[in-house]
């Protein structure tokens, strides 16, 4: 079916985690015909939910992309996860969505993750609606939804449909536009609805000067034209359409899709979308079909048959299967294959896809979530994806050599999978560390790398990348003298240390005078030192900012040579710097931490438990930024307490500033910890 760019919407499912997003998203593919019936969470034979961890789980943990159509309009929709530890899923398909569905629990109302996603969508200006979901379970209270939806997120939203019956008796919902079903409702609950339907009508009537005169004048507008406002009020923010139902039952659906197709935008709706051109200029990228092809990846899957799938969202211009493409992000030209779109994991082929659409091309080379693919001849770039910065670590090993061999390239696979898995190797620790968004989310990429790929790992806390420095002034006189058999060595250095600035790394000075250490032997005497540099002197951790000054020394006409030096110069600067009060220095992070108002004390006070320094505070909208600096090694597990502290509701990312001296009692315990290790490897 070839649908011209006006007939397509493009709808993101967003909601708390057990809110039934998923049961919506199984029942509108359903009623839109693109599956024969609606599958279930409990049985895990949904549509979106198709990974093994999510089946067991019973939950989402990746977004999902499905599509349906329904009364000549194309509507692709992405289902997402409701947990915050999977919140890049939900930031990567909003970057593709043009409307969004909130889906809210009538047992539970607004919840910690309603609001988030509520602050996202109007962050976005993106027009939405509510579908007020499970109107059929114990205690289920359509009207008090109502009540704190209005209270939330304002008065425009308005119910367009009002229950009929209420928990076991509920069996469906009456039109408060066409007052189709109305005369169903509970006597009880007439009052409520006549206030309903007039809020609703003075919503609309805002929207159009013309409608809103005949409003004041009349009291009253037909269903006709309170219809054909509808989509301009919905559009323009005026109107947030509140919809109750029951997905399971399949009550409310087929109202809210009536709704998609005549009051969401389609991709033309919207006035275009910014980015970057060749000559580095800023310029607004129109939404038509006959324009430039341009296109963006969202979202990134690792199918075990097709490989790597590169979901992505045309913007302008249209691009057929085998066509060739140009990567700007990466600055390379790819190669389409077969064009397909997804039902869940399920692809259908389709022979080309234009702007406004979203589809999906396999195997590209270089391809990375929130690339740019565009024509060769009018290159422009989307901005990236802005993804959230991960919040915990863990450092992991293969346990055997058969994992060695594996790890790299399943690790690979998943982060491609995942903008907010990133995978790194310290340096000075030489070890592997996985980060994420949480305890959850790290489990879970853990579990996959062992079921999915059959990685077997070892897990731990990362080690932190410690350095040690000196504070004061110290001189040594070191002599080495082998003559034990052999050719023998000499060499006797002087020098001193003294501390530079922070961040400064090492300085090597030469000030022989008189040719006491020939030239050669200097350059022996530096090499020498350098390699103390990375073994340190209190804890075995690298040696930064200091400067050494070799001055004096003696040499043999025989017995001096190069290794000689190199040995007199690196023990001759151990014992100078344990005489210039050595310390040892952390890493500080610059953190910001984003909390409701009413956590501020208890947040303030967790942080400097944790030996943090608030630095100031940023207001916003009913929440507040903390800005702090705070040791990387209290900052590990700190994701935990925040959510426990401010029920799942405060963030926070972090950064590195600059490198602190410990408190002394702190390094005593890193010192005895670092010994306590040496000792054990040499055992091994």
């Amino acid at each position: 079916m070839v649908v011209e760019t006006k007939d397509i919407r493009n709808v993101i499912i967003l909601g708390h985690q057990e809110s039934g997003k998923t049961s919506v998203f199984e029942q509108l593919l359903a009623d839109g015909g693109s599956i024969p019936k609606a599958g279930s969470v409990i049985e895990g034979n949904t549509v979106s939910d198709y990974n093994e961890d999510e089946i067991e789980r019973k939950t989402s943990i990746n977004s999902a992309v499905g599509w349906l159509t329904y009364k000549g309009t194309k509507i692709n929709i992405i289902d997402t996860p409701g947990y915050s530890d999977f919140l890049g899923e939900v930031i990567g398909a909003m970057s593709a969505a043009d409307a969004a569905i909130l889906v809210v629990n009538a047992q539970n109302g607004i919840e910690i993750a309603t609001d988030r996603f509520y602050k996202m969508i109007k962050k976005k200006g993106m027009p939405f609606l509510v579908f007020v979901n499970r109107m059929d379970k114990e205690h289920a209270d359509f009207n008090k939804c109502m009540d704190q939806m209005t209270k939330k997120f304002g008065k425009q939203c308005s119910a367009v449909t009002y229950p009929i019956g209420e928990e076991a008796s509920f069996k469906g919902v009456a039109n408060l536009i066409t007052k189709e079903g109305t005369d169903k409702i509970d006597a009880g609950d007439k009052d409520t609805v006549a206030v309903l339907s007039e809020s609703l009508a003075e919503s609309i009537a805002e929207s159009d000067d013309t409608l809103l005169e005949k409003y004041l004048g009349e009291g009253a507008l037909s269903a006709n034209e309170l219809a054909g406002a509808f989509r301009k009020a919905v559009i323009g923010g005026m109107v947030v359409p509140v919809f109750a139902g029951a997905a399971t039952s399949n009550i409310g659906i087929r109202e809210m899709l009536d709704a998609i197709v005549t009051a969401f935008p389609s991709p033309l709706d919207r006035p275009g979308i910014e980015v970057t051109d060749a000559a580095n200029q800023r310029l607004l990228l129109p939404v038509k079909t006959d324009g430039p092809f341009a296109a963006q990846i969202f979202k990134t899957i690792s199918d075990p048959y097709l490989g790597q799938i590169s979901i992505m969202k045309v913007y302008s211009g249209k691009v057929a299967a085998n066509a060739n493409v140009l990567n700007t992000t990466q600055g390379v030209r790819e190669k389409f294959g077969q064009i397909f779109v997804l039902n869940g994991k399920k692809d259908t082929a389709v022979a080309d896809l234009h702007a406004g659409d979203i589809g999906c091309v396999s195997k590209l080379k270089s391809a990375q979530t929130g690339d740019t693919l565009t024509d060769e001849k009018n290159p422009v770039k989307f901005d990236k994806v802005p993804f959230p910065e991960p919040a915990i670590s863990f450092s992991i090993k293969p346990k055997t050599r058969a994992d060695e061999d594996k790890i790299s390239t399943s690790l690979h696979k998943l982060t491609a999978e995942d903008s907010t898995f990133v995978t790194t190797r310290d340096a000075q620790t030489r070890e592997m560390i996985i980060s994420g968004m949480g305890d959850l989310h790290l489990n879970i990429m853990i579990n996959r790398l062992i079921k999915r790929y059959g990685v077997q790992v070892e897990i731990g806390t990362p080690k932190v990348a410690y350095k040690e420095t000196i504070t004061g002034k110290g001189d040594a006189q070191y002599r080495h003298k082998k003559q034990s058999g052999g050719a023998g060595q000499f060499a006797e250095v002087w020098l001193r240390v003294e501390p530079m600035q922070r961040g400064a790394g090492f300085e090597f000075v030469d000030e022989i005078v008189g040719g006491s250490i020939p030239g050669p032997f200097v350059v022996s005497c530096e090499k020498g030192i350098k390699t103390a540099l990375d073994t340190g002197i209190l804890a075995g951790f690298p040696i930064v900012d200091v400067r050494a000054v070799v001055y004096d020394g003696k040499t043999h006409p025989v017995d001096s040579k190069d290794i000689a030096f190199q040995i007199a110069a690196r023990h001759g600067f151990k014992e100078a710097c344990t005489k210039a009060k050595p310390v040892i220095l952390e890493p500080i992070m610059d953190v910001d931490v984003v909390v409701p108002d009413e956590y501020m004390g208890d947040i303030t006070g967790s942080l400097n438990q944790r030996r943090g320094r608030i630095m100031g505070m940023e207001p916003g909208e009913g929440a507040q930024t903390i800005k702090a600096q705070v040791p990387l090694e209290e900052m590990y597990k700190y994701v935990n307490e925040l959510k426990s502290i401010t029920a799942g509701r405060g963030t926070y990312t972090m950064h590195f500033s600059h490198y602190e001296v410990v408190p002394s009692n702190i390094a005593q315990n890193i010192i005895t910890h670092a010994q306590k290790n040496r000792v054990e490897e040499k055992e091994e």
